[in-house]
């Protein structure tokens, strides 16, 4: 009997050391690990098919926004689309192609870019042709609304002094200088052209979340909770 009690005893002391460690970490938790936490218990339940685009110019943060918004995430409530180059059959079918990409039942596809870059990056860089880049503008917002996907579109909005600084330390770094392209090189010469097609798609193309992404951490916060906010507001409007 005593064995027993001192056992009980141990175990009641245990649990309160774990109790108090919870508490503790609950209120030094920061900002964004808060949002995580709300972002896991969304998914907890049915929530529907969610498409969160990630658009912004190179260097902006979309690749490490996505994997800091998954952190925390369960697997199977995900998918990572990631950008890579176009084979020819997808450049001539671009809608057609990005519709198996499209996320299954309570599931969230984040798009380190998306099909937006027709109408971006593509246009910028005289990857497609005029005809292409007007037919998208023409057509994609009809796509959209054929979707049963709740979209949620997120430009990562950096200065140009900023994108220089991002620019010139990805080239030097023994970290990142593997990322540098000949793309990042002309990217500060057509600062200006992408705002002109970024404005066109934001003013045409639904609902933008312009989210200032000048500091990483604050953008991150920014981005999470915009990501949260929209799935609430979604979730109220169903029930």
């Amino acid at each position: 009997m005593y064995i027993l009690r001192n056992k009980k005893l141990n175990l009641d002391i245990a649990l309160k050391k774990v109790y108090n460690i919870l508490i503790n970490k609950e209120k030094t938790m920061t900002k964004l690990e808060k949002q995580q936490i709300r972002l896991n218990q969304i998914v907890e339940n049915d929530f529907g098919r969610v498409a969160v685009i990630l658009e912004g110019r190179d260097t902006a943060g979309k690749t490490g926004s996505i994997r800091e918004l998954t952190h925390y995430l369960p697997t199977s409530k995900y998918s990572i689309s990631l950008s890579s180059k176009p084979n020819q059959y997808d450049m001539d079918n671009w809608l057609k192609a990005w519709q198996n990409k499209m996320p299954s039942d309570n599931q969230i596809v984040f798009y380190d870019r998306s099909w937006y870059s027709r109408a971006m990056v593509q246009k910028l860089n005289g990857w497609c042709t005029d005809e292409q880049y007007e037919d998208f503008m023409e057509q994609v917002l009809a796509w959209e609304a054929a979707q049963p996907v709740q979209f949620i579109k997120c430009w990562l909005s950096i200065s140009e002094a900023e994108q220089t600084s991002r620019i010139g330390h990805r080239k030097v770094s023994p970290l990142t200088k593997w990322k540098f392209s000949p793309n990042d090189a002309t990217a500060l010469s057509k600062y200006d052209q992408m705002t002109l097609l970024k404005e066109r798609v934001h003013t045409t193309c639904g609902e933008w979340h312009n989210i200032d992404y000048n500091s990483k951490p604050e953008g991150r916060l920014s981005l999470i909770s915009t990501v949260v906010h929209e799935l609430t507001k979604r979730i109220l409007y169903d029930n």
